[in-house]
């Protein structure tokens, strides 16, 4: 009795003792193991006389409740001390001053898109996609530009294969809306884009940029409708007070075409370096539907009719932000970009 005794003194004192889970691992083999101490007494007990072992047995059994309560309230107490001091150690103080995180900015040119988005929808337009790998049908020969037209020349195109190519305009956009209308009126919408055409890139040139055109189809539709929408869109960009002038020109799908020149927004007109003294800059190319575009997606032209136009984006992001070099909205040099933060 004395040495189950002092075996059970031992053991809850260095279980008391223990400051980590390994070592209770390793009093627990110790004293409860096959070959540990509480099993040793048991061992004992065939040496014993009968009527002693049922005693001796009762307390070999209450010092192994003892020892393995004792090595379980150790237990969860040291892993509460671990759990502490690791919070102590990762503790946040969540009144510093955070990082300062990097963020982007809207590209100009994305801002001059959903300013036009804006603009043209509040008017009642939509907003009209397609592909940027197109087909001739729908980039040259809808819009009037059959095989072989003299007018082709005018945009050098980018070919995948006879009939494929990289867009050269929106303008496919529009073909495109045209022939899914199977000649419902009315069509408002716009279409803005990348398109793409084989040039020498400098300041003003660029194989890839942007257009948005806008196609308007319905009855009794004139120049009064396509010049009061454009001085509109020139008011609403380019600050109030501003005209629009139309100049003849030529384009193959639209009859009669126009060159469109607003007032000069950095001199009201009055004639200063950016318009050349003229008081006028040109920033887009417009004119009536060609009865023939119409007749080709399924539309009478004796029944109705429409107007197009088309402006370059970087030709507006130029004069409105007095960008001089349209390389910079394709270097992504962040110094240039920073100064669109809109969040700032």
């Amino acid at each position: 009795m004395e040495e189950i005794q002092s075996v059970k003194e031992e053991a809850l004192q260095k279980i008391a003792e223990a400051g980590d889970l390994d070592t209770l691992q390793q009093l627990r083999v110790s004293y409860l193991g096959k070959k540990g101490s509480v099993q040793q007494l048991m061992a004992v007990m065939k040496t014993l006389p009968r009527e002693e072992k049922p005693a001796f047995g009762q307390q070999v059994n209450q010092i192994k409740k003892e020892i393995t309560d004792a090595l379980g309230a150790r237990m969860e107490q040291v892993q509460k001390e671990a759990v502490a001091k690791r919070l102590e150690a990762e503790k946040i103080d969540i009144t510093l001053a955070g990082e300062d995180m990097e963020r982007g900015t809207v590209h100009p040119l994305m801002m001059i898109q959903q300013e036009l988005e804006d603009l043209f929808i509040g008017m009642g337009y939509k907003v009209a996609e397609g592909p940027e790998v197109e087909q001739d049908y729908y980039n040259f020969e809808l819009a009037n530009l059959p095989k072989d037209h003299p007018a082709r020349d005018m945009q050098d195109t980018f070919y995948i294969d006879p009939n494929t190519l990289l867009r050269t305009h929106t303008t496919a956009i529009q073909m495109r809306e045209l022939e899914k209308a199977h000649g419902q009126l009315p069509i408002k919408l716009i279409c803005p884009g990348k398109v793409y055409r084989r040039d020498d890139d400098d300041a003003t040139h660029s194989h890839q940029f942007m257009q948005c055109e806008g196609l308007v189809v319905g009855d009794h539709i004139t120049l009064a409708d396509l010049k009061g929408t454009l001085e509109y869109m020139a008011n609403a960009m380019f600050g109030n007070g501003r005209k629009v002038r139309f100049r003849p020109s030529y384009f193959p799908f639209t009859e009669p075409s126009v060159e469109v020149d607003v007032s000069c927004p950095f001199c009201n007109g009055k004639g200063c370096s950016v318009c050349k003294g003229s008081g006028w800059i040109e920033i887009l190319g417009a004119g009536m539907v060609h009865p023939h575009v119409l007749e080709m997606n399924g539309f009478d032209p004796k029944k109705c009719s429409g107007f197009a136009f088309g402006v370059g984006l970087e030709r507006v992001a130029m004069l409105k932000y007095g960008i001089d070099d349209i390389r910079n909205f394709y270097t992504n040099d962040v110094r240039f970009l920073k100064n669109f933060d809109r969040f700032d």
